[in-house]
């Protein structure tokens, strides 16, 4: 499974650009403790993104789960392929 394919180009223009930021605060502002804030904001945006990719993942490997279950029900006699459409039907 390649981890990669969870960052869209949006997070990773994110980091990047707090990075950038982060690398020119630095030489503008020196080591203040305005740095310690940019610090605290870098670390926020790749917090999200690495919170972001986990869901990422766990959402694939629930799908995966799934369909294996939809595939062990069909096996099953009496009960066929199940319902996707939506809606919910009472047995009689």
């Amino acid at each position: 499974m390649r981890s990669y394919k969870y960052i869209d180009a949006a997070s990773a223009a994110t980091v990047v650009t707090t990075l950038v930021l982060f690398v020119v605060a630095v030489f503008l502002k020196g080591f203040t403790h305005d740095l310690l804030l940019e610090a605290g904001v870098f670390l926020v945006s790749v917090k999200l993104i690495i919170m972001a990719h986990k869901n990422g993942v766990a959402d694939a490997k629930l799908d995966q789960r799934l369909e294996r279950m939809e595939k062990m029900l069909a096996a099953v006699p009496g009960v066929g392929k199940p319902d996707t459409s939506g809606s919910t039907v009472l047995p009689n």
